[in-house]
């Protein structure tokens, strides 16, 4: 058993920067690079908002959670356009990223939910408000359009075809919001924390010049750091070998800032490492792992599989989820395992939550452990309770009609190593305020 005393702030690891500038993708090849993160919420947030308390900030990171668990629906994942389900503002992290020649710094939003890299352009016969100016594509001189019969085309989902042979993409959202635009390629800059820039040539974008809906007017597009073809993510993969990795820092962390990690920076090794096997399903935009069970201290509770099916694969792995959501009925059987070994008085909680204690008092936790194939991740109390106000902590669970996500408050104070090469994700416990 695990003490616990008035919980920590664990409240949605939401929103983050990837501090970014301009790269050498000679210098990626050769040793890797790591990029900021910033939690949402941090004083270095362009979205911070000093009149928020921690009970609103946790309400609004449990509202994302929810509305972006739509996109991950059977019906929507059996489907080729599986962007269209996305939640706009279930985002759970910004990036600062820069796009052409000379380079024009924009700020959007980072979502392993997605895969195309797409910024609102000029000319634009309808934009949605933002603070910072248009990209204007004619100002870059490595700017040139895909046409129809390009590869990068075919594989976006949701490509069409313009009077002049341009491949145009479109997504709309499941709030309806949307983008519309041309489908091009680009130089892509990031800054890597050594200050060495790399530099992505070629990179292929969508250049928007018709979107509206709920857009954060402090961010200009979306990064889709998914598993697809065109994302970021696979865009890189030859330079960085197929690696990348994270350290989500705890909330109570706000002058810090963490970080993601590409090529051998990623590579997770030594002493408590576990790994996992990825599993490969449609859409390959999703990262999918397989759950054999959780364990309550010495209560191993066999996970009976989700709409991803009872076997490999049940369970998808999301940095931009907060909760972690597994099926009622799997859900009942362990929370009632938690609430058993859980002595202190329970309290009502947000809309969602339902096993809430009141933390003004002293109480134990039992440890719970994740079992994924191959790999036993031990989570403490710091990621399976989360303090919603400053007397109620809530159990990080949560149920889900159908399908499971392993979210981000699970992961925070881990070392998560993706390798699309080995097919592995791998975990080790790590203080990421020191990583």
């Amino acid at each position: 058993m695990a003490s616990i005393v008035n919980p920590t702030s664990l409240f949605s690891l939401v929103f983050a920067i990837l501090s970014l500038s301009f790269l050498c993708l000679i210098e990626a090849q050769k040793g890797g690079f790591s990029v900021e993160l910033i939690h949402r919420d941090s004083l270095k947030s362009p979205l911070y908002n000093p009149l928020e308390t921690t009970s609103d900030r946790v309400t609004n990171a449990l509202r994302r959670s929810f509305n972006r668990v739509h996109r991950f629906k059977p019906t929507s994942v059996s489907t080729k356009a599986t962007e269209a389900d996305i939640i706009v503002d279930s985002g759970e992290y910004l990036m600062n990223i820069s796009i052409g020649t000379p380079a024009f710094d924009i700020v959007a939003i980072a979502d392993t939910g997605s895969d195309l890299i797409w910024t609102q352009c000029k000319p634009c016969s309808q934009c949605f408000s933002q603070d910072a100016p248009l990209f204007d594509p004619s100002d870059s001189s490595t700017y040139r359009t895909i046409s129809c019969s390009a590869s990068q085309c075919d594989n976006l989902s949701g490509s069409s075809c313009s009077s002049d042979n341009s491949c145009q993409y479109s997504v709309t959202y499941g709030d309806n919001s949307f983008s519309k635009g041309d489908v091009a390629a680009d130089t892509l800059t990031l800054a890597s924390t050594t200050g060495r820039p790399v530099s992505l040539p070629k990179t292929v974008i969508g250049c928007g010049h018709n979107n509206d809906g709920t857009f954060n007017e402090k961010t200009s597009g979306i990064i889709g750091l998914g598993g697809g073809d065109v994302s970021l993510i696979s865009q890189l993969e030859t330079s960085i070998a197929g690696k990348f990795s994270y350290c989500l820092l705890p909330i109570s962390k706000t002058g810090e800032s963490s970080k993601m990690n590409f090529g051998s920076n990623a590579i997770v090794s030594g002493s408590g490492v576990v790994s996992t096997p990825l599993t490969k399903k449609s859409p390959n935009t999703f990262y999918f792992l397989t759950l054999e069970a959780v364990s309550v201290g010495s209560n191993r509770i066999k996970f009976t599989g989700s709409s991803f099916g009872s076997d490999d694969g049940n369970i998808i792995i999301d940095s931009g989820t907060t909760l972690t959501l597994v099926p009622e009925d799997f859900y009942s059987e362990l929370e009632s395992a938690v609430s058993s070994q859980i002595n202190a008085t329970r309290v009502e909680g947000p809309e969602g939550l339902s096993l809430c204690y009141d933390a003004e008092s002293e109480y134990e936790v039992p440890d719970i452990t994740v079992h994924f194939t191959d790999a036993d991740v031990k989570l403490p109390p710091l990621n399976t309770f989360i303090l919603v106000s400053d007397s109620v902590a809530c159990f990080t669970f949560s149920s889900n009609q159908n399908f499971a996500i392993y979210g981000n408050l699970a992961q925070m104070n881990f070392l998560v190593g993706y390798d699309i090469e080995k097919q592995t994700v791998s975990f080790k416990p790590t203080d990421c305020s020191k990583n």
